[in-house]
C-alpha cells in the first residue's frame, strides 16, 4: 500500500509542476497579446495629430456669401498614398478676412456631406443628415455639429490647418 500513495504522491507532485508551468506560459503568452491591444487602445492619447496649415487659394479666388469646395493634401499622408491623400472641406468666405472651413464628413457617421447652395444647407446623402449654413445641426442623426478646421489669411493666401478625419462618437 505504501507504493501506491507514493507514487500517487508523485502524480500529484508532477501535476501540479505542470499544471505552474502551464499557467506562467499562459500569462506570458496572454501578456505578449495584451501589449499591441493596449498600444492601440492608447496611442491616440499619447500620439500628437500632425497638423499642417495648407493653401486653398488666394483672398481673391473666393466671393463673400459662398461656401465652395477646397482640395488640399491630407496632413499625415503615408508616401504610397498617392490620390487617397487628397482630402476637402467646405469653404465659406464670410467677410473681407474671414473664412470659415467645415468637415466634408457628416458627423454622424463620416459620410460626405454635400452643399445645396438653392436651400443653404449641408446634406449627408447616406442617412438624412442636415447641417444649417453655419454647419449646425439641423435634422436627422447627426449628433452635433459639422467639425471646423482652423482657416487663416497668410500673404494674401487662404490656409486651412489640416488634420486627420476626426473619430465620430455615436
Amino acid at each position: 500500500m505504501s507504493g501506491i500513495t507514493g507514487k500517487s504522491k508523485m502524480n500529484t507532485t508532477r501535476r501540479k509542476f505542470l499544471v505552474n508551468v502551464l499557467l506562467i506560459l499562459s500569462a506570458f503568452v496572454g501578456l505578449l497579446v495584451s501589449i499591441p491591444v493596449l498600444g492601440a487602445l492608447f496611442a491616440p492619447l499619447i500620439e500628437k495629430r500632425p497638423q499642417v496649415w495648407r493653401k486653398v487659394g488666394n483672398v481673391d479666388d473666393f466671393k463673400i456669401g459662398d461656401t465652395v469646395l477646397v482640395e488640399y493634401r491630407d496632413a499625415s499622408p503615408l508616401p504610397w498614398s498617392g490620390l487617397t491623400s487628397k482630402t476637402a472641406s467646405w469653404l465659406r468666405r464670410v467677410s473681407e478676412d474671414e473664412f470659415i472651413a467645415f468637415s466634408v464628413n457628416c458627423a454622424h457617421l463620416g459620410c460626405p456631406v454635400r452643399w445645396v447652395a438653392d436651400a443653404k444647407l449641408f446634406l449627408c446623402p447616406c442617412h438624412g443628415g442636415v447641417y444649417h449654413s453655419d454647419g449646425s445641426y439641423a435634422a436627422g442623426p447627426p449628433p452635433h455639429d459639422l467639425d471646423r478646421y482652423p482657416v487663416r489669411v497668410h500673404k494674401n493666401s487662404v490656409e486651412i490647418q489640416t488634420s486627420p478625419i476626426p473619430i465620430t462618437t455615436l
